[in-house]
């Protein structure tokens, strides 16, 4: 029964109704991280996700969840979590002992790291996939699909033996069909809705050019900088006219305080070669309306000096007009 808690979000259903209702988000999974450091130490951590977005933690000393969203339970009771809760403490607890157990048989040196990570994710077609994947200090170790343990090649001869021990309990497979054909689907479609006013929402992108330290004599870094938006996938390059340009070096897409995404992405080019040059961003929240931001004075200098300088055009010459009428009246008297 150790396998029980930790498969709990693995199985292979058929998906609601609902599935077309949702944007976002589309799978949950759970991570969990043991590390020992010697026979006597070891520390549990685990938490679980929406895509992307933590919605649950989990508190070691004392054994409970902890809920990062108000939606987080999904349409689940407090009851109903509670025996979760009692079901994953009870998991953290044996699988230790366990693996403590059997450490010397599985010769494995102190200090080393478990990976673990299972869920469901919904996929075209109307139905929820499954996923479970182990890992030994940081190497794959074994994958289970459709209630079969597959060692994998980095895991050796101790993947095939764990293989072969997990296979002698071939009770547990139809009692964990039983519990997820149920608790699975409800559990990810349920929080999808619950939380789907957040997961849903669009906020456009702000963006901006910089110029970053130089790559070397005779070279510039051009830097676009896009930040502020939700959801998360952003399509950002340096173009010329309508060619992209093949030295774009996209970072990585970090958060915010706010809950928003920021996004750094950079071309090296020679100096004089970055006339014409432009940052395009794409982005769900703009529609068909993409963010072009053209380097150098042709853009957004050359807008700005031209908002300054026709209303002041404008007001020099009604001013010159007064005085002109002004002095011509004087005149005639």
């Amino acid at each position: 029964m150790l396998l029980l808690p930790l498969l709990l979000l693995a199985v292979i259903v058929p998906g609601g109704d609902n599935e077309d209702a949702f944007q976002g988000p589309t799978s949950y999974h759970i991570i969990q991280i043991l590390t020992f450091a010697n026979s006597t130490w070891a520390r549990n951590q685990a938490s679980g996700w929406l895509d992307d977005i933590q919605i649950h933690g989990w508190d070691s000393d004392s054994g409970t969840a902890i809920f990062l969203k108000p939606w987080s339970k999904g349409n689940f009771s407090d009851e109903e979590m509670i025996k979760l809760e009692d079901l994953f403490r009870a998991y953290f607890i044996r699988f230790t002992q366990k693996v403590q157990d059997y450490v010397s048989k599985f010769q494995v040196e102190y200090p080393y790291v478990i990976q673990g990570i299972t869920g469901c994710e919904l996929h075209s077609g109307k139905s929820i996939g499954s996923f479970l994947r182990g890992a030994l200090g940081g190497l794959d170790f074994v994958s289970i699909k459709n209630h079969s343990c597959a060692p994998e090649p980095e895991g050796g001869s101790r993947a095939q033996h764990f293989c072969a021990l997990v296979t002698q309990y071939q009770g547990l497979w139809g009692i964990i069909e039983t519990l997820l054909s149920e608790t699975c689907p409800r559990f990810l479609l349920g929080v999808l809705d619950a939380g789907k006013d957040e997961l849903q929402r669009q906020v456009k992108p702000e963006a901006w050019l910089s110029s970053g330290p130089s790559p070397g004599p005779g070279r510039l870094l051009l830097v676009c900088h896009v930040s502020g938006f939700y959801p998360k996938p952003v399509w950002v390059m340096w173009m010329r006219g309508e060619q992209e340009m093949p030295g774009t070096q996209q970072g990585d897409v970090v958060p915010n305080a706010d809950g928003t995404w920021y996004l750094r992405v950079t071309l090296d080019v020679t100096a004089g070669e970055e006339t014409g040059l432009s940052c395009r961003v794409k982005h769900s929240s703009l529609g068909d309306q993409d963010i072009i931001l053209y380097w150098g004075y042709p853009t957004s200098v050359s807008l700005i000096f031209l908002a300054i300088l026709v209303p002041s055009l404008v007001l020099l010459i009604c001013l010159a007009l007064w005085f002109l009428r002004r002095w011509s009246y004087r005149n005639i008297s």
